[in-house]
């Protein structure tokens, strides 16, 4: 019986090429994987050295080679980890490390699960197609769609997920931005891991890949070379906005009214310009003027002044649901739209299972007494007789929210966000760059107005048309331009992400069960003179 099984397995190790073999030792590969973390890092605000995403990429993969399942989970477990602890360092802002840290920890382990895939695709792939083509195309096609499909996993998962660190948002500054318009962030996302994957197959087979290395040259080449999708201009909004930096945190000390006043003072100098609408961060008015007759009539007295719509943000109650409301109002007529945030921050502006965390963390989660209802309604108001399109503060890393608000008719993206809780830090720079990428996916100009800052106005193609800059009140009334048309980004929508994470997934599916096959097939052999064959199926 033995002989027979070994026969077998020697018959198939014939047929079939071996695994590549690791490049690293586990104990290099797993401070290359930390090197990796903190490479990516430098990629994205405050320093954005977004050419660091690709050697970051490179290494990070490089580590996975040939390594088992508990191997890639603990490089992919100390990449992000090394990643995750710097770059949202910003949540430990005020509560401490214990969110900081657990909020690191859940992200680097689904890093570290999502990366048994990539690993497996670089011991599957190379057997059945062993040639240069298909380790410089296919298998770094695969690859690219699976860190892909981890990258939505993490935005996704759990509570609705959290997608800060997506590898296309740190394009921001670089030429590649451009492509989120026909390919949307994922897309780019994918795009640039093929090239770092590809490029890292042409290192490891040197002159043997010269030829093969030629489509992923042409992707490099799509990627600085290629224009982004043109939108039709149609005309001018004239907005006026203000950057009140109120004490507008959650746990800043501050008067009734404190934020409000602040916003008010910050308008007057711009109070008596002709503008279409003013706009008002998020948390810019600090008590319902649904329920609050005297918050109201300060809102009416505002909008008569400016002679336009104003619109705002608040907390507001119906029944016993509160939300993070963005409404635009109009003196005399109060709250004539509402935009209701659709994503509420997990453990900032509510606590899901709840019981369960406070039993956890009573003294946390007992500090966060707000629990906020996501909304439903379209991200989207018209002003003037334009439509224009809405995130409120995290809602602008969700694909969802900006595409619909585009479809929708959206010419202009009026977004309003609250930093005060993390003052000091790279938050407010990560996001104002979140909000460039979205100019520039969906060909729109974009006003991100912050309660302190930094606050600017983008053009369709990310540049800045003006700015304040942060911790200080400030107020601009500007011509912000309108587009219409609808990028392929946006038209396309989820279905990049479908397919990229469908197709590579499938494929590797396909590759394990295609060398199973094999294996099966070639252990099966004759039995020798008197005995009976073994099928190691059944040994």
């Amino acid at each position: 019986m033995g002989l027979s099984v070994r026969a077998g397995i020697a018959a198939y190790s014939d047929r079939v090429p071996a695994s590549p073999p690791r490049l690293f030792p586990l104990w290099l590969a797993s401070l290359l994987s930390v090197v990796a973390g903190l490479a990516l890092t430098t990629a994205f605000p405050s320093l954005a050295w977004w050419p660091m995403a690709f050697p970051a990429v490179v290494l990070a993969l490089a580590t996975l080679v040939g390594r088992g399942v508990w191997g890639s989970v603990l490089c992919g477990l100390l990449f992000g980890l090394s990643f995750f602890l710097v770059n949202v360092s910003f949540t430990g802002r005020y509560l401490g490390p214990i969110p900081w840290i657990a909020l690191s920890v859940l992200e680097a382990a689904l890093v570290a699960i999502a990366s048994i895939p990539i690993s497996l695709a670089y011991r599957w792939m190379p057997r059945l197609l062993p040639g240069p083509w298909g380790r410089t195309l296919v298998l770094a096609l695969v690859v690219a769609g699976l860190w892909t499909a981890r990258e939505v996993l993490v935005g996704t998962f759990p509570y609705g997920g959290f997608p800060w660190a997506r590898l296309g948002m740190t394009q921001a500054d670089s030429p590649l931005a451009r492509v989120s318009s026909w390919t949307g962030i994922s897309g780019l996302t994918f795009l640039m891991v093929f090239v770092c994957a590809a490029a890292l197959e042409v290192i490891r087979l040197r002159r043997r890949a010269v030829w093969a290395a030629i489509p992923a040259a042409v992707v490099a080449v799509v990627l600085f070379a290629l224009p982004a999708f043109p939108t039709t201009a149609n005309g001018t909004l004239r907005v006026g906005w203000v950057q009140g930096n109120g004490p507008a945190g959650y746990f800043d000390s501050r008067t009734a009214d404190a934020v409000l006043d602040a916003q008010l003072k910050a308008t007057a100098p711009i109070a008596n310009e002709r503008m279409d609408v003013l706009l008002w961060p998020e948390g810019g008015v600090d008590s319902d003027p649904t329920h609050n007759s005297a918050t109201a009539a300060v809102l009416d007295a505002v909008s008569a002044q400016v002679q336009a719509p104003l619109l705002m943000n608040a907390a507001t109650e119906r029944g016993a649901d509160v939300f993070n409301s963005s409404m635009m109002w109009l003196d005399g007529a109060g709250a004539t739209q509402t935009y209701d945030k659709r994503h509420p921050v997990p453990f900032g502006e509510y606590v899901p299972d709840r019981d369960f965390f406070y039993a956890l963390a009573p003294d946390l989660v007992g500090l966060i007494q707000r629990g906020y209802t996501p909304g439903t309604a379209a991200p989207v108001m018209s002003v003037a007789g334009t439509t224009v399109g809405l995130a409120i503060c995290f809602d602008v890393i969700y694909d969802d929210v900006v595409h619909d608000a585009a479809r929708d008719g959206a010419s202009v993206y009026l977004l309003q966000t609250n930093n005060a809780d993390f003052r000091g830090t790279d938050e407010n720079l990560q996001q104002l760059a979140f909000a460039r990428m979205r100019a520039i996916e969906t060909g729109r100009a974009v006003v991100n107005l912050s309660t302190v800052g930094t606050s600017q106005v983008i053009a369709p193609d990310g540049s800045v048309i003006a700015g304040l800059a942060g911790d200080e009140p400030g107020a601009a009334v500007t011509d912000v331009p309108l587009r219409t048309g609808l990028t392929p980004a946006v038209v396309i929508g989820d279905g990049v992400q479908v397919a990229l994470v469908a197709g590579s997934l499938v494929a590797l599916a396909g590759a394990g069960g295609v060398l199973l096959w094999r294996r099966r097939r070639y252990a099966k052999t004759p039995a020798p003179a008197g005995g009976t064959g073994v099928d190691v199926e059944r040994g």
